[in-house]
């Protein structure tokens, strides 16, 4: 499974990237906003920092836009300015039309706020690169996200769709491990939930106490 950084902040990627060895990186409007700088700035910013590499950033379009040929226009001016990028569209009927035009010049597209696994197959059947299933918002409304996971991963094999299956809104570790269990080819979440799902409070008690025994211990 790949490990994707849902973040703006390029102080925080690097680090990701350097230490953690993230495989890509995802924004939207809250993490441009967050960044404090503008959305072109900083998304070029991003994108030299996975210079010469695979790793993906997705880039989204102005989620105002409603029409395909608004979806076209902003995907090429965004795909134009890296290589890297890949074209986060809101899942909107129009999507399903600017994908396959976008393919045509190789255009990649991340189809965002999946909310159900009808809007999934629909987002592979256009030729998505991504689709990504928001979990976090589910489960914090009380609703059921494990086999929502399962039942996209189980769509996209039976038909042999080419799309991989991007688990956004990931807000701890269960919801990691639910994602691998569940075949999703990548998870995306902040560098602190990361950090908290990797931590462990009988890891950190156990390892004071190899400390402990390894000074009150000989080794020469």
């Amino acid at each position: 499974m790949k490990f994707f950084l849902d973040s703006a902040i390029v102080d925080e990627i690097a680090h990701a990237l350097d230490l953690w060895d993230i495989d890509g990186v995802t924004t939207n409007p809250r993490h441009i906003l967050a960044s404090g700088k503008p959305m072109l700035q900083v998304i070029r910013e991003i994108g030299k920092l996975v210079e010469g590499t695979t790793k993906t950033v997705s880039v989204e379009v102005n989620p105002h836009y409603k029409t395909v040929d608004e979806f076209v226009r902003e995907g090429r001016k965004l795909a134009s300015l890296h290589p890297n990028f890949v074209i986060k569209l809101h899942c909107i009927e129009p999507a399903f039309k600017a994908i396959p035009i976008l393919a045509k010049d190789s255009i990649r597209v991340n189809v965002t706020l999946i909310f159900n696994a009808v809007q999934a197959l629909a987002a592979m059947r256009a030729g998505a690169y991504y689709v990504s299933p928001f979990i976090g918002w589910k489960e914090a409304n009380a609703e059921e996200t494990r086999d929502l996971i399962a039942d996209i991963v189980q769509i996209r094999d039976n038909y042999g769709f080419k799309t991989e299956v991007l688990v956004a809104a990931v807000r701890n570790g269960r919801q990691i491990a639910d994602a691998a269990v569940a075949g999703a080819d990548i998870v995306t979440a902040a560098l602190s939930v990361y950090k908290d799902a990797f931590d462990h409070p009988y890891t950190r008690d156990g390892l004071a106490k190899f400390q402990d025994f390894w000074d009150k211990g000989q080794y020469e």
